[in-house]
């Protein structure tokens, strides 16, 4: 038994005359008498009685009509399924992120990603640089956004694309000495108490925190130490309780309170750039239809998002 079976039992069961059924199905009458006589011969019942009045399906006619209706519709949503799974219209997309890719990459992507297809399942998670490496590694996320390429054991494994660039300011509260000024210098910052991300949490951005501030474990104690915020919302907060100076993206100025002030560091320093990463043999329809609308809604990413998977093709 095959479909078409089914589409010529419907057919006769809807004319109710071999030759109309038959013209409706852009095939001659014979051959569908000899499809449908084929057909009950298999399931050893006949489907339909043959009058002068027209043919009218059996008991066993109508049984055997209520199912090849509902398979042909499971059929046809299988192929429908099928179709919108590899357009990556469906399925399952986990990313893994820093706070700070809410503040101005992620609105646009995102945003895009989910009016354009709403049935992707999205799991998402606010998590470190270091942890969302280690997750995408596992096979735990599908993309992770974080400050820097990733480093370490299965770095190699990966696809890692610069989607943004920002520069280092400090934000303090409005009664700071500092909320006065445009600008403070890396001098200034040398006697503040700082309000930076987590050293375990984000290594590449303490990594060039301990470069700019000062070798040796000596320097956080001169400066007045530190205190660890996981992302922008908690710098810029404590920075507004007047716990001390807060360090971050210049992006961070979306997200500033009233009560709080944006200095600009001078000199200018270029903070570790922010960067999209995946598994390089990730052939996932959903994940390369995020890609797609990562370069549609990014400026500059286009060109090296596709550097990066023509060299995987």
């Amino acid at each position: 038994m095959e479909s078409r079976h089914l589409r010529y039992a419907l057919a006769l069961a809807e004319h109710q005359h071999f030759g109309r059924a038959a013209a409706a199905l852009g095939i001659a009458q014979p051959p569908l008498s000899q499809q449908i006589a084929a057909l009950e011969r298999e399931l050893d019942a006949r489907l339909f009685d043959r009058t002068a009045r027209g043919v009218f399906p059996t008991a066993a006619g109508e049984a055997f009509l209520a199912r090849a209706r509902r398979a042909l519709a499971e059929m046809s949503a299988a192929v429908s399924d099928a179709g919108r799974a590899a357009r990556g219209e469906t399925g399952r997309l986990r990313l893994g992120f820093i706070g700070s890719a809410l503040l101005e990459l992620l609105p646009s992507v995102l945003g895009g990603f989910v009016r354009d297809r709403p049935e992707v399942r999205l799991g998402l998670q606010e998590m470190s640089t270091r942890r969302s490496t280690a997750a995408l590694l596992a096979g735990e996320l599908d993309i992770a956004i974080g400050r820097g390429a990733p480093r370490g054991a299965g770095a190699e494994e990966l696809v890692s694309v610069t989607v943004g660039r920002d520069h280092l300011v400090a934000v303090v509260g409005a009664a700071h000495p500092f909320a006065g000024q445009r600008g403070v210098s890396v001098e200034q910052l040398r006697g503040q108490h700082l309000i930076i991300a987590p050293a375990d949490e984000e290594p590449v951005v303490a990594a060039w925190l301990t470069t700019l501030l000062g070798e040796g474990s000596e320097a956080p104690a001169r400066a007045g130490g530190f205190t660890e915020a996981r992302d922008v919302h908690t710098i810029i907060g404590l920075a507004s309780c007047g716990v001390g100076v807060g360090l971050g993206p210049a992006c961070l100025r979306v997200a500033a309170r009233p009560d709080t002030r944006v200095c600009e560091v001078s000199p200018r320093v270029e903070l570790p750039e922010l960067v999209m990463s995946f598994r390089a043999q990730d052939r996932s329809p959903v994940l390369a239809a995020f890609l797609d609308t990562t370069r549609e809604r990014c400026p500059g990413v286009s060109e090296r998002l596709e550097r990066h998977l023509g060299a995987r093709r």
